[in-house]
């Protein structure tokens, strides 16, 4: 069971694919969001939610104060699940709220090089067994949609690289759970 932890969502249990995902374990989850609220990284913010799963990442962002969120996933079943959760968390929206909530079923390359939008903050939770090559596509076709400010994070086994940034990106930190690392990255500043 998968649920919001915080925000005016928190408590939500959020609906999980039957097989084909991964979801973010509570630990990692609560552990994450807790370093994205100490450096305001999410009110007010345009979210990104790539391999979206069941949606939570985008949607526990949303419940905290995101302004837009897109959660994009390319199977089905996994697509129609991210749906209904948007929809519960949109209905739990305070009276007048702003909030918009989009879903794309398209491949994550695939939306990255059509989408004109802008990002502030950046999920890459993609299957384990993607391999490094593509996820350093999807890292590159991603850089000219970032602000100046936003934030990246890429969650992958402790077990794989760290991903291949390439220009534009660079590594901030990294956080280990147990069999998940969290890998943040910023834009990178002009060159000295």
């Amino acid at each position: 069971m998968t649920r919001i932890v915080a925000g005016f969502a928190g408590s939500l249990t959020l609906t999980v694919p039957a097989k084909g995902t991964r979801p973010t374990s509570d630990q990692v989850r609560e552990a994450l969001f807790s370093a994205l609220d100490a450096r305001d990284a999410i009110r007010e913010y345009r979210v990104l939610d790539l391999y979206a799963g069941s949606g939570a990442l985008g949607l526990e962002a949303a419940s905290r104060g995101a302004r837009v969120v897109t959660l994009v996933e390319n199977g089905f079943a996994a697509s129609q699940t991210c749906r209904k959760n948007a929809a519960a968390v949109q209905k739990a929206a305070p009276k007048g709220s702003t909030l918009s909530i989009a879903v794309s079923s398209q491949a994550v390359q695939s939306f990255l090089a059509g989408t004109p939008d802008g990002f502030d903050l950046v999920f890459l939770d993609p299957p384990y067994d993607l391999a490094d090559t593509e996820l350093a596509a999807n890292l590159a076709a991603l850089t000219p949609l970032l602000d100046p400010d936003a934030l990246v994070v890429v969650e992958r086994s402790s077990r794989s690289p760290e991903p291949a940034w390439g220009p534009g990106l660079e590594l901030e930190r990294r956080k280990d759970y147990g069999d998940t690392t969290l890998w943040y990255a910023g834009v990178a500043g002009p060159a000295q």
